[in-house]
């Protein structure tokens, strides 16, 4: 069994809840759910959809990216995006294919009714470091 690294990237709020930003066991990272909260911890509730969807996204990178994780979109191996309303699903869609480019990993979107502080997106995702 490889050792467990618990990972909380620079340039985001510290968790508001008992876990951490990423996880990472031997070669795979596996990110906890991100929402559209601004670096500097302030809510985007109020913003439009795509705002937040964009937010999330660059949340996600931001715990592959910034040498938190050591990996980037492109090593993504599956998302789950949660949807508050099945009609954000083809802006959702434009905006996450703007973000990962060619590269398409296994991916869910989930509609729901509701989630926390009122956002309108929640974003996982799972990523194979070498």
């Amino acid at each position: 069994m490889p050792s467990i690294e618990l990972i909380n990237a620079p340039g985001l709020p510290v968790p508001a809840g008992h876990y951490s930003h990423a996880t990472r066991a031997g070669n795979l990272v596996c990110v906890s759910s991100q929402l559209p909260v601004r670096p500097d911890g302030t809510h985007t509730s109020d913003l439009p959809f795509e705002a937040q969807a964009e937010q999330t996204l660059q949340n996600v990178r931001t715990v592959l990216v910034l040498e938190a994780a050591g990996a980037s979109l492109q090593n993504c191996i599956e998302v789950t995006a949660y949807l508050v309303g099945v009609e954000h699903w083809k802006d959702f869609n434009a905006i996450y294919a703007r973000h990962f480019g060619d590269w398409k990993p296994a991916r869910a979107v989930v509609p729901v009714t509701a989630l926390h502080y009122g956002y309108l997106v929640e974003i996982s995702a799972r990523a194979w470091v070498e």
